[in-house]
């Protein structure tokens, strides 16, 4: 999904996620190296019919935002690295995650084991052992 993006266009995908909307401008004041008005314009509107970009007219002009909700394209993301790196394997992933433990205050180490209890119960068959 996003992944399959250029660098570029993902960039400006990105820059729409963390701040909402943007026009151009604001997505050039963003960008880490300076772009032409245009050739941002040209990304969106590439973004647009790629269906990554939704677009609404205001009286500032166009205001660009994502058109896929950033959990979907995480998880999108995300599938593909667990199928790339741990061969589809959603232990292995969780398991490399685990192995940067060090890394990781309590808090989230909690939020792992919620979301583990919250899988079993899911899980086909309901409560697991």
């Amino acid at each position: 999904m996003l992944n399959n993006l250029p660098p570029r266009e993902r960039q400006i995908v990105d820059i729409l996620y963390l701040r909402g909307e943007a026009t151009v401008g604001d997505v050039i004041d963003a960008l880490p190296d300076a772009l032409s008005a245009s050739a941002v314009r040209a990304m969106l509107t590439r973004l647009k019919a790629k269906g990554f970009v939704r677009r609404r007219q205001t009286e500032r002009g166009f205001v660009y935002a994502p058109a896929v909700a950033e959990s979907k394209a995480k998880q999108s993301a995300l599938s593909q690295v667990v199928r790339v790196f741990f061969g589809g394997s959603a232990a292995g992933a969780a398991s490399a995650l685990l192995g940067m433990s060090d890394e990781m205050d309590d808090k989230e180490l909690d939020e792992l084991e919620r979301l583990i209890a919250e899988a079993r119960t899911k899980a086909p068959g309901g409560q697991r052992k």
